[in-house]
């Protein structure tokens, strides 16, 4: 006697022997997962390079205005630079001159005082004395003849009358 066999998704149920039957198809999730996942993985792909074509069309947009920011900065920056070269050549060139001049000034007071010297030694003093007191019949000034003058704060002085001849 047979029974009727129930089946109900992928077992049977029931006492008789059972048949073997192909497994009934199932869907392949993994297969349509995969799918899901690559197409999902391209339209990210695309939204990425999509991004990237919007940031290089906006770059080059800025770029312009960038592109004249730097230009004027490096013209700005190259007037400073040439300013500032400018004022260090001008002070290079007063520091030599200030450095010849200082040699000069030194040249000049060895030369001054090589001449004092020169005259010191060509003029004999006591010669002179001699002279002026025996030939010339000069003397020394005495006491009374001398006559003291005060000067106040001033680096010269008028001389409103005549020195008296006494």
């Amino acid at each position: 006697m047979r029974r009727e066999v129930e089946t109900t998704g992928y077992y049977t149920e029931g006492n008789t022997v059972r048949q073997l039957q192909a497994m009934p198809a199932m869907p392949d999730y993994r297969e349509e997962r995969r799918k899901r996942e690559e197409k999902e993985r391209q339209d990210a792909l695309k939204r990425k390079k999509r991004a990237e074509r919007k940031a290089k069309e906006k770059a080059l947009r800025s770029s312009k205005r960038y592109v004249v920011f730097l230009t004027m900065a490096v013209m700005v920056f190259g007037m400073f630079a040439g300013a500032y070269i400018n004022i260090q050549s001008d002070i290079t060139a007063r520091m030599r001159k200030i450095s010849n001049l200082e040699s000069q000034i030194a040249d000049l007071k060895a030369k001054n005082d090589e001449a004092y010297k020169r005259i010191n030694t060509a003029v004999d003093l006591d010669a002179i004395k001699n002279t002026a007191i025996n030939e010339l019949g000069m003397f020394y000034a005495s006491q009374d003849q001398i006559i003291y003058y005060t000067v106040e704060n001033d680096d010269y002085m008028n001389q409103y009358i005549e020195i008296p001849a006494e």
